[in-house]
């Protein structure tokens, strides 16, 4: 592949969904593990100047992550993860939501899905293609978050990039 990978955002309001496409240069099992062990996981997930805080994290159906992304401040912005749904190396599923301190979830939340699959670049180099669908059952609440989001999970998704080529040359 190459450095021009793909990045494709989609809104569909009378859906209340967003799409995410995103290619990575590397294997599925590393891009995997990426968004599934928490000490890969908080090398990326927050875009910068944030860092992503993991206070645990049971990757099980049913198990959540707890994780705050914390600003330079100090200032921490808490979330839960639930995972519903888990097909190993190709699929999940979270119910997303913000919440507090003390892990008390602010609702409406958001439902995730996370696919995963090998993807050939046009120049024949293997690599993986990552697509995430996400449901707001409050159009309201997606509308308004819609702007941040689509610029954190751009920057996001680019320190993945960057994190994983770096695993992948050890």
């Amino acid at each position: 592949m190459n450095n021009t990978a793909l990045f494709d955002f989609t809104v569909d309001k009378t859906a209340k969904t967003v799409s995410i496409n995103m290619e990575f240069d590397a294997d599925p099992s590393l891009v995997w593990d990426a968004f599934t062990v928490p000490e890969i996981l908080d090398q990326w997930w927050a875009p910068k100047p944030y860092i992503s805080r993991t206070k645990y994290m049971d990757f099980k159906v049913g198990g959540q992550r707890f994780y705050a992304m914390v600003s330079p401040e100090g200032q921490e912005r808490w979330s839960i993860q639930r995972y519903t749904s888990i097909t190993p190396k190709t699929n999940f599923k979270i119910f997303n939501c913000f919440a507090d301190k003390d892990e008390n979830p602010q609702l409406p939340g958001s439902d995730w899905d996370l696919n995963f699959s090998e993807h050939e670049g046009p120049d024949g180099s293997r690599g993986t293609l990552v697509s995430i669908s996400v449901y707001n059952e409050s159009l309201e609440r997606m509308e308004s978050l819609l702007e941040g989001f689509k610029l954190g999970m751009a920057a996001t998704l680019e320190s993945l990039k960057n994190l994983l080529a770096t695993l992948s040359k050890k």
